[in-house]
């Protein structure tokens, strides 16, 4: 075992690799392609028994040659011959620093909160060539800055960051699951769902604090949390008699919801889109930016899509007989009340359930919602998603197309399995005339359900509203 010298320290090198020292046993070098050499110790704690490394530091010649680190790897092995617990010293080190800095919590989540929302030069490839175009450094930033202000900085962000243990991170869990965290001076309702959304908020805060460059945290608190319940997976779906009910009663000419609203519904039910993605469509969206284009189509870009590819999907006729009543000559399929911008990512679900407007805790003005109106039992516009895929399971369609309508990945065919870095990296093909056709078949199977008479007990759950 040689010796680690100046030369091998100034070489370039292929792959990452470490080479101990032979005079000084324990002490060894860390060379990477893309990192300076970086010197560490390996030890046994004289009181644990067990086996740690310690990181001493980057080579960085004049003064932080090999012959300097040699030196300290002689020092801190004399503390450790001594009895010192090296790593409970530079965790007391890096506590006190981290005390002195004084840096909370809710000062590193108001720095996250201006990173991931920074706009930065994103490259996208598209027709015509690449496209440079600025967006926010991460598409979910605004949902992460509410999972962050509404769970984690009311429970941690007066604390000093470097206190925060995973004991702090697993009883506001606890908490969240119980229904016992305040907020607003009430308990938040017990969710799994809530508790989960926390847990990738503040682990990816605490993660980004602890990068280096940063180094607002020494390490991330949030290890060995404990295991979340496992969530119910939703099955809600509308029966063929609900489909007929809500068709015929978003028609109702008494309704006091926008009609672009229920149109939005429709559409939501026989393009299988998500809510944010049809929402939103503009008509630069649209092939040849026309509804009367002899192969509908709509392309949702990337920026609007939750997997973060492009949505190539095509539009039925009836898709199209629905979307050109809500477009009219606005730019956007279905504009808001102004006529300046589109209608607001929850607008469809607030007409579903009904709003409630709030002042100081009371609810001043509540309105029925759609479901309750009809007397169709409660449903979210997501829903709608697996009804359409459940129409066309029921019509025959193969899953391997009802996946590439709903924009999944698919995971195995009539052939067997399928590589999943077959359908994001290699199979460019949007599949149109497949998704097409069944589209197609998926409008026809709506249109015969709504077509069929209303039943009695159809008729009275409608009129009852």
């Amino acid at each position: 075992m040689p010796n680690i010298t100046e030369k091998i320290c100034r070489a370039q090198v292929k792959q990452r690799r470490k080479i101990y020292d032979a005079s000084c046993a324990g002490f060894y070098v860390s060379l990477s392609p893309t990192a300076p050499p970086t010197f560490s110790i390996k030890y046994t704690c004289p009181i644990t028994k067990k086996r740690g490394t310690h990181r001493l530091g980057i080579y960085q010649m004049p003064e932080h040659d090999v012959a300097f680190w040699r030196k300290e790897a002689w020092k801190l092995k004399l503390r450790i011959a001594n009895g010192e617990d090296v790593a409970q010293t530079a965790r007391q080190v890096r506590r006190l620093q981290a005390k002195q800095a004084g840096i909370t919590v809710g000062e590193i989540i108001d720095k996250r909160i201006a990173w991931i929302s920074e706009e930065v030069p994103t490259r996208r490839h598209t027709e015509h060539g690449v496209v440079i175009k600025k967006s926010p450094r991460m598409k979910s930033w605004e949902e992460q800055s509410r999972h962050l202000n509404r769970f984690v900085r009311p429970r941690l962000g007066r604390m000093i960051a470097g206190d925060v243990t995973k004991h702090d991170i697993s009883q506001l869990q606890a908490d969240i699951l119980a229904g016992k965290l305040i907020l607003h001076g009430k308990p938040l309702k017990a969710s799994v769902s809530s508790a989960r959304h926390m847990r990738k908020a503040v682990s990816g805060l605490f993660n980004w604090a602890a990068e280096a460059g940063r180094d607002y945290v020494s390490a991330s608190p949030c290890v060995n949390l404990p295991l979340l319940p496992a969530e119910e997976p939703r099955r809600r779906k509308l029966s063929p008699d609900e489909i007929r009910v809500l068709w015929h009663g978003l028609d109702r000419p008494d309704l006091a919801v926008d009609r672009r609203i229920c149109l939005a519904i429709k559409f939501a039910l026989v393009s299988m889109l998500r809510s944010v993605e049809l929402l939103h469509i503009h008509r630069d969206e649209l092939a040849g930016h026309d509804l009367n284009n002899a192969a509908p189509l709509v392309v949702i870009p990337e920026e609007r899509v939750k997997a973060g590819r492009e949505i190539h999907q095509p539009l039925s006729d009836l898709a199209v007989e629905i979307a050109k009543e809500a477009m009219g000559n606005y730019p956007w399929m279905f504009t808001g009340r102004f006529g300046n911008e589109p209608l607001n990512r929850k607008a469809m679900a607030c007409a579903l359930r009904g709003n409630r407007t709030k002042r100081n805790g009371k609810v001043l003005v509540r309105s029925i919602g759609l479901c309750e109106q009809f007397g169709i039992k409660p449903f979210t516009p997501h829903d709608l998603r697996r009804t359409a895929a459940s129409l066309m399971g029921y019509i025959g369609i193969p899953r391997s197309i009802i996946s590439l309508c709903l924009d999944h990945t698919v995971a195995k065919d009539e052939h067997g399995d399928v590589s999943a870095i077959t359908g994001k990296v290699y199979d460019q093909d949007p599949r149109i005339g497949e998704k097409r056709e069944a589209l197609r078949k998926l409008a026809d199977e709506v249109r015969r359900i709504v077509a069929e008479p209303m039943e009695a007990a159809d008729a009275g759950v409608r009129l009852a509203a």
